[in-house]
């Protein structure tokens, strides 16, 4: 049997991947950020269509998080959350964890809960992105999903965030939450 110069090297290639590990040639697909809830929102009133905040969206523990990093609908930075009713009561707007124990299932994300530091009210959470990432729709709700209130936020790159300044509010970890 007689082997082309061309089965030749084809050959050589299949006997040098039999003597490699074959995790040298599974490719992993490149994780982006724009494939995960994780980064910086600005959260969109469903009423008025008007910025109102801009939310971290942060992972810990396989779960995620949703910290206020700034308010844009007040001139007051120092504002507490006089309407809360739980452990976030009159603790400080910016810096708050609004978001909490959201578990990726599959496209969605749910599982946790959504403060409206406006009202006080803790809704249960579910969101899924859109728009190849770009957008968050994110709907808050009190026993059915379909019973509830939804708003798209929009991504934030990290630069348009704080113009270089250190990040503001909250400096302990979700660890250090109930729930």
């Amino acid at each position: 049997m007689k082997i082309s110069p061309k089965s030749g090297i084809c050959l050589v290639v299949l006997i040098f991947e039999s003597l490699l590990p074959p995790s040298v040639f599974v490719r992993a697909e490149p994780s982006s950020e724009m494939d995960s809830p994780v980064g910086l929102w600005e959260t969109i009133d469903d009423k008025t269509g008007k910025p109102t905040a801009v939310v971290e969206i942060f992972k810990e523990n396989a779960k995620l998080f949703g910290r206020i990093e700034k308010v844009l609908t007040r001139d007051d930075q120092s504002a507490v959350c006089v309407a809360c009713t739980d452990d976030r009561k009159n603790q400080p707007i910016v810096g708050m964890i609004i978001i909490r124990n959201i578990k990726a299932d599959g496209s969605e994300y749910s599982g946790g809960d959504i403060l409206d530091p406006d009202s006080g009210v803790v809704y249960r959470c579910k969101m899924h992105l859109e728009k190849n990432g770009s957008l968050l729709i994110v709907r808050g709700y009190i026993g059915f999903a379909f019973i509830g209130r939804s708003q798209t936020w929009h991504r934030r790159q990290r630069a348009s965030m704080h113009n270089g300044d250190a990040r503001p509010g909250f400096t302990g970890t979700p660890a250090q939450l109930p729930g």
